[in-house]
């Protein structure tokens, strides 16, 4: 057996399906299939139980799944000890950042990473929290900032602080940007026009969440995905949104907008790190974690870390049981 037939059956288990696998590999899906089936003859063991829905590992492929990313992460931490001779690490990370975030943390956290990490290799992807979790787990990424993660089992989550959304409107005509306009009430919000992002866009979660604990609904003039767009139409005139004032800040006119906070509550989503507890995360995956925190920190304006979440903390803890069992 070679690696390459260990990643590929690696990415086939995860996944659940040859054809997810050889796109997220890259590579032809009966160029895919070939080396799978290769592996197992060598074997001499069925791997993957294969069917209409996809592929799902045999008793054999689970334990051979265990092994193979073991394996895979110790040839990974061989690169990195390699690395380290010439006086760097080395490897590659994919790190996921929400729209809102991308526009204010990609350009410093590039620039630190090359700075810190110049023997590795960075790639920056934008997408929503929901699809962000299913990369890390699929294993498409290493980290990722989610908003309102939800505990899952095959996910480490390390909540950082909280990003308050404040209503954006265009700025009216002749308007000094001083005094700031008072507070608006969150109840106020549902009679609002409002252009937003479409489900399952986690700020889109987070309003209507809020608004039915009022018993409320958000008024939808637009949907529309795209911080940009979603400012353009703003400044036009053709409604409301809600984000996070580092959305409006780094826009080329921020004086073209007016912000109000919210109040009674107020729209705090949070923001956690996020990456995968199938997989140990390698010395580069864990400096890029170390510097992702500390942008936050200093870009945003934010705590390094935030008290963990009753129910996040219980389900930690009862995994924490389960393993000294």
């Amino acid at each position: 057996m070679d690696l390459k037939q260990l990643e590929y059956f690696v990415r086939v288990a995860e996944l659940g399906s040859f054809t997810r696998a050889a796109h997220t590999l890259n590579i032809a899906q009966p160029a895919l299939s070939r080396q799978v089936r290769l592996l197992e003859v060598e074997l001499r063991q069925n791997l993957l139980l294969r069917n209409g829905r996809g592929a799902t590992p045999t008793e054999a492929g689970l334990l051979l799944l265990d092994h193979a990313r073991g394996i895979l992460h110790q040839v990974e931490r061989a690169r990195e000890d390699l690395g380290r001779v010439r006086g760097a690490l080395a490897g590659h990370v994919a790190i996921g950042l929400p729209p809102t975030l991308a526009r204010v943390l990609a350009v410093p956290l590039t620039r630190a990473f090359r700075l810190e990490l110049p023997e590795a290799r960075l790639s920056i992807r934008e997408g929503l929290s929901t699809s962000m979790q299913e990369g890390l787990i699929q294993g498409r990424l290493d980290l990722a900032l989610l908003y309102d993660a939800a505990p899952l089992p095959e996910l480490d989550i390390l909540p950082l602080f909280e990003e308050e959304l404040l209503l954006v409107q265009a700025r009216p005509a002749g308007l000094l940007e001083d005094p700031p306009p008072p507070p608006i009430p969150l109840r106020e919000l549902a009679e609002l026009p409002l252009v937003i992002p479409s489900r399952p866009n986690a700020i889109r979660m987070h309003v209507e969440r809020e608004l039915a604990g009022l018993g409320l609904r958000p008024t939808i003039t637009l949907e529309i995905d795209g911080v940009p767009a979603i400012l353009d139409l703003v400044a036009e005139g053709m409604g409301y949104a809600l984000l996070p004032r580092n959305a409006v800040s780094n826009t080329i006119r921020p004086s073209a907008y007016q912000m109000r906070a919210i109040s009674d509550p107020p729209l705090r989503p949070r923001v956690a790190l996020a990456c995968s507890a199938q997989r140990p995360a390698t010395l580069t995956q864990q400096a890029a974690a170390r510097l992702l925190r500390e942008l936050c920190a200093r870009v945003l304006g934010q705590p390094a870390q935030l008290p963990e979440p009753p129910e996040q903390a219980a389900e930690r803890e009862k995994g924490g049981r389960r393993g000294g069992q």
